[in-house]
């Protein structure tokens, strides 16, 4: 019998990519939902909405991500980076689900001088991680087995908005973008984040779990935002001077961590994952964005 498989935040980044992906995984039976059919900012209505329904596994892509709106936003982004979650954690224990949840590089605050392992300290510096923490805090206490947050960072995706797409529309309007460089971390392409939760809920140990796990994913190595707008440039062959400036140039709301490099040994390990280079998985997206592919 096939795994039945629900994805909240259908229209987001990784909900594309997963659903792309679903065409082929056929051992398992998706289905998608978006924000306007699941309102994660109620959980009435999200009790009201799984009803009788149950799934084998839930894997939610839908947060609030606004880093700098949450600023003024404090009681939506809890509500549905916290309240929903553990809504959606409770739903999971009773219906013996496994939960995939996607978290974030935010909930750190930044001054390691080393990858970040799972058991480090957390310390959001803003209201956006500190949500997210609260929901990963909250999955935690009510712990249903089979299930997994997952932390990443800097997504992009040839879906929705990003990074990627907004440095190819600016590069392509002006002759020279200054872009910080004194913050470090790695991007995540979320096509590899959905090829690695797809490759979580196939493998054997996610059925051993016990209890609710954290593991890290982003892309292999390191850059600046810098570094990152050089190689978008560069590839896509865009004739715009890329400036490096200092974070404390380019004042924004929230607070963002100045290095958030994750390890990911423990995914790697747990789940057998090879993960791609960062430019590599780049320049796959871009070749899809610019029309090479």
């Amino acid at each position: 019998m096939l795994k039945s498989v629900l994805v909240t935040g259908a229209n987001g980044q990784l909900g594309n990519e997963i659903r792309q992906l679903s065409d082929l995984a056929t051992d398992f039976s998706f289905s998608f939902v978006t924000r306007d059919e699941l309102d994660l900012s109620d959980s009435v209505a999200i009790q009201r909405w799984f009803g009788d329904k149950s799934y084998d596994v839930i894997i939610n892509c839908a947060a609030y991500t606004a880093v700098d709106k949450a600023e003024s936003e404090p009681d939506l982004a809890r509500a549905i980076n916290v309240t929903a979650i553990a809504t959606l954690a409770g739903i999971a224990k009773a219906k013996k689900s496994a939960l995939i949840h996607v978290s974030t590089d935010y909930v750190f605050d930044g001054k390691n001088f080393k990858p970040y392992v799972e058991s480090d300290p957390t310390n959001p510096q803003g209201i956006y991680g500190l949500t997210k923490r609260e929901g990963e805090q909250a999955l935690l206490a009510i712990n249903p087995a089979k299930s997994i947050i997952i932390r990443t960072s800097w997504v992009y995706s040839s879906f929705g908005s990003n990074f990627v797409k907004t440095m190819l529309r600016l590069g392509r309007e002006r002759e020279e973008l200054g872009v910080i460089y004194d913050q470090v971390g790695s991007p995540t392409s979320a096509r590899d984040l959905a090829v690695a939760i797809l490759a979580i809920i196939r493998h054997p140990k996610l059925d051993t779990l016990t209890e609710t796990e954290i593991v890290h994913f982003s892309n292999e190595g390191i850059c600046s935002w810098f570094d990152f707008a050089k190689a978008i440039f560069e590839y896509s062959a865009i004739n715009c001077q890329v400036k490096p400036i200092e974070t404390k140039d380019y004042q924004t709301p929230a607070t963002r961590p100045h290095y958030s490099l994750l390890n990911k040994a423990k995914i790697k390990k747990s789940f057998d994952l090879n993960i791609p280079y960062w430019k590599d998985s780049l320049n796959d997206c871009l070749d899809l964005l610019i029309g090479n592919k």
